[in-house]
């Protein structure tokens, strides 16, 4: 039923799809924490922390199965990028790790010092797991060095001024995303707030969007022909026709007063870009040379796996889909998580 070619292209589809799932769902709740730079009202940050809190953690299994499935299906890329990126992947973990110990604590904390330690804690961590991400992207995305089967460059092959664009383009997205959700799932002075960063944040992303994508093809000349050759061009073109319908939807919704309309443009953004990134690099999965085919497991793992997949997914996205329908709805001021 499933070859040797067909398997790999499976399981890349299943993993770019629980990458994407987890950039635009723990996004917002990321986008939140970095928000708290901006929003200095102890209720108010109450308020934003309850919008999150019964999804946020929830949010997370994508990550865990799109490294996961990494490792167990494309063993030769985890082998490759994770040595590359160790520094990047690993403050990361130790962010979202100090972000969920903060999320807990700053309920609890006695004392007013002890309550903005804590608050510094939840938007520090969110603030460099979002940088580190965009960091680690810039690093894949401008290629790494492979010598024989393994990671062939140095400790600090990541840190460019392309990965720190791509990091700094990452925490500003998600804090667009994080004010969408916020004028959706609030009201009051901090819902007219969020309408006015997303205002700002959405000039600001939309630019970065544009530096991005002419950066990213001069990185390497398969990207620029696939994006400016034929026939990739007709794939690549719609995308920034697509990205400017969606800016006009965005800014008329935000005028309009809809609630939900710019948290749905600023999520397609992310869509649209995941897949202009995803027709660059595509079929490699550790660019520039190493194809989803060169880094598979055998098609016998391959194939157990996905039958766990197959159960497993679709147990993830209905507790999802439930969490989120339970809790849907305003947060109101004073309404407490614990």
């Amino acid at each position: 039923m499933f070859t040797a070619t067909t398997l790999p292209l499976i399981w890349a589809g299943l993993i770019a799809v629980a990458v994407l799932a987890y950039v635009v769902l723990d996004g917002f709740d990321l986008g939140v924490g970095i928000l708290f730079a901006v929003e200095r009202d102890r209720t108010r940050r109450d308020t934003m922390v309850n919008s999150v809190a019964p999804v946020w953690d929830g949010n997370e299994t994508w990550l865990v199965l799109g490294g996961g499935g990494l490792l167990a299906v494309f063993p030769l890329a985890y082998a490759i990028i994770m040595p590359a990126l160790y520094p990047v992947i690993i403050a990361m973990l130790l962010a979202l790790v100090f972000r969920g110990v903060a999320f807990e604590f700053r309920f609890r904390a006695r004392g007013e010092a002890g309550r903005q330690g804590w608050d510094f804690a939840f938007f520090a961590g969110s603030t460099l797991a979002a940088f580190c991400q965009g960091l680690a992207l810039g690093g894949l995305l401008q290629g790494i060095k492979v010598t024989g089967r393994a990671y062939g460059g140095g400790w600090w092959d990541w840190l460019t001024g392309f990965s720190i664009l791509c990091g700094a383009a990452l925490v500003l997205g998600y804090a667009l995303l994080g004010a969408t959700w916020l004028i959706w799932r609030t009201e009051g002075e901090l819902q007219r707030s969020c309408r006015r960063h997303a205002r700002t944040l959405g000039a600001v992303v939309l630019g970065l969007i544009a530096v991005v994508s002419l950066w990213t093809p001069m990185l390497n000349p398969q990207f620029a022909a696939r994006w400016f050759g034929w026939p990739g061009i007709a794939l690549t073109s719609p995308v920034p026709i697509l990205v400017a319908l969606l800016a006009w939807g965005f800014y008329r919704s935000l005028s309009s007063r809809h609630e939900v309309t710019p948290f749905l443009c600023a999520l397609g953004w992310f869509v649209l870009g995941y897949a202009g990134l995803g027709i660059s690099v595509y079929p490699h999965i550790v660019p520039p040379g190493i194809t989803i085919w060169d880094a598979a497991a055998p098609p016998a793992s391959q194939g157990f796996l996905l039958v766990g997949a197959l159960v497993l997914v679709p147990i993830i996205l209905i507790y999802t889909g439930y969490a989120y329908w339970v809790f849907r709805g305003k947060v109101r001021e004073g309404a407490h998580y614990h």
